[in-house]
């Protein structure tokens, strides 16, 4: 587990509970006498931590190390999953499926996928006339702008 420093994680009183209970195992009297394992509990995340030494004090400094490392490691975990989901996002798979336009030269054919346009004027795309496709892609968005706007109604 990495190693989480006291300014890394910030844990408050009110999320954490903390038992103490008689120790397991072999001791002898003292094991029987004295509430010295602890377990802590820290709320928001279910996280449970237990230590079981001889001085209650150390069970509880290291029980709370444990946590947050535990925490710490939490949260790492959470930053890169966001970051490659971010990245991911940004990136594409590559897939042919995420194509947006494809221009066919020897046939002279423009299919535009996002709206499934097709034309025929390839020479005249290259020339700048482009203004049947940004028609085309106005009149699909505002299509489902109104769609949404009647989901929200309806």
């Amino acid at each position: 587990m990495p190693e989480a420093e006291d300014i890394d994680i910030e844990i408050r009183n009110e999320d954490i509970r903390i038992d103490t209970m008689r120790s397991s195992g072999a001791g002898g009297q003292h094991v029987n006498t004295t509430d010295s394992a602890v377990r802590i509990t820290h709320m928001p995340s279910g996280i449970v931590v237990t230590s079981s030494e001889k001085s209650q004090h150390q069970n509880r400094a290291k029980a709370m190390q444990v946590l947050r490392s535990w925490l710490y490691d939490m949260e790492r975990q959470k930053a890169d999953s966001e970051r490659s989901a971010s990245r991911k996002s940004q990136v594409g798979s590559g897939d042919r499926s995420e194509r947006i336009r494809t221009y066919n030269f020897p046939q002279g054919r423009v299919t535009d996928h996002r709206i499934n346009l097709t034309l025929y004027k390839i020479d005249r795309m290259m020339m700048g006339e482009i203004d049947e496709v940004v028609d085309a892609l106005l009149a699909d968005y505002q299509a489902d702008q109104l769609a949404q706007l009647g989901e929200v109604r309806g």
